[in-house]
């Protein structure tokens, strides 16, 4: 099969021909429909991810149709499917309390075992896969594997966000639009946070009622002033000191901090504690959402309930993706790419 393939940091992913994936006892193989190219594959292409290599294969926002399966499958050939970037075991205590996505034994493809920048994936554990709708492209079915599903868990589970209250976000990629979108749903007033103008005209679009650039404003304060006060709940969606601070310093008295975006490198940051002592804050940590939950969701986008659609900027060639990931070194434009085209 056709896949990207890192061979050397930073550099250009080595379109090659490799051998086609071996289909697992308890799950399938998927023709890839389409992939995202996330900021989390970005730290796995710069070598800040411990588990990507030489020869590894990025790839863990996907959808496809299952080609193979294996004995111990649940689904069947011909099924299009919806792939959760963690692959839960569905045997351990956390599976069976319904933290799958907390499952110790979880596979991720793109981290650790192949993934979907390529024709052809393995998915083990398919019980964790869910039916592509009939009404859903597989490009914006692509985004839910991560970034829809992350945001959704982060607002319902760990935020338990409100109708009224004020959501901060910080950082408007993936993850931000997402929370931007799901937010307002939820019945939140939301303000943004990045440092493009470009992008914040975008998220205002979309129906964020403030916006705020960090590198002309102090994010925190201006949000404290927008809000009254400070934010309920604040979301930070890039993984960097710099925004985990000012979604921390953004927050009300007894306000939340979602914490979803991926710290790069060995994670270590200078927190103000002071600020989460004084103010009595809660800090959550949030990454991806059981797989039981997705049922819920797919039933309101497919109700129009939220068009999550303004996500998807571009549909890119599969040898499109490096210009996509080298992108990420600096400010990026509005939405999000997404492969579609795996033979170019």
């Amino acid at each position: 099969m056709r896949a990207a393939v890192v061979r050397t940091f930073n550099e250009n992913l080595s379109i090659e021909t490799v051998a086609d994936p071996i289909c697992p006892d308890d799950g399938v193989v998927l023709r890839v429909e389409a992939c995202g190219v996330c900021r989390s594959d970005f730290h796995g292409w710069t070598g800040e991810h411990p588990k990507v290599q030489n020869g590894s294969i990025l790839g863990h926002e996907y959808c496809g149709t299952v080609v193979e399966a294996g004995p111990q499958a649940r689904h069947k050939v011909g099924d299009r499917l919806i792939a959760p970037f963690i692959l839960a075991c569905g045997s351990c205590p956390a599976c069976h309390q319904g933290v799958s996505n907390t499952c110790a034994h979880q596979i991720v493809p793109g981290f650790g075992a192949p993934g979907a920048y390529a024709e052809y994936v393995a998915v083990p554990f398919d019980h964790n896969l869910v039916h592509l709708p009939a009404s859903m492209s597989p490009a914006l079915a692509a985004g839910l594997g991560c970034r829809v599903t992350t945001a959704w868990h982060a607002l319902t589970d760990r935020a338990a966000v409100k109708a009224g209250e004020w959501v901060a976000v910080h950082g408007t990629g993936g993850i931000g639009l997402a929370t931007l979108l799901l937010a307002k749903m939820l019945g939140a007033q939301v303000v943004v946070v990045d440092v493009v103008e470009e992008k914040l005209a975008h998220a205002r679009t979309l129906g964020a009622d403030a916006a705020v650039n960090a590198a002309t404003t102090d994010a925190a304060a201006a949000i404290r002033d927008i809000t009254g006060g400070g934010a309920q709940v604040s979301v930070e969606a890039l993984g960097i000191e710099v925004t985990t601070n000012a979604s921390v310093d953004c927050l009300a008295t007894l306000g939340r901090h979602v914490h979803v975006g991926m710290p790069a490198g060995d994670g270590m940051m200078q927190l103000n504690l002071r600020a989460i002592y004084s103010k009595q804050l809660s800090f959550f940590g949030t990454r991806g959402m059981p797989a039981w939950k997705y049922p819920t969701l797919l039933d309101m986008i497919e109700r129009g309930q939220v068009d999550i659609s303004p996500m998807v900027a571009r549909e890119v060639a599969l040898s499109q993706a490096s210009d996509e990931l080298r992108a990420m070194h600096g400010p990026t434009a509005p939405g999000t790419a997404v492969i579609t085209d795996f033979a170019a």
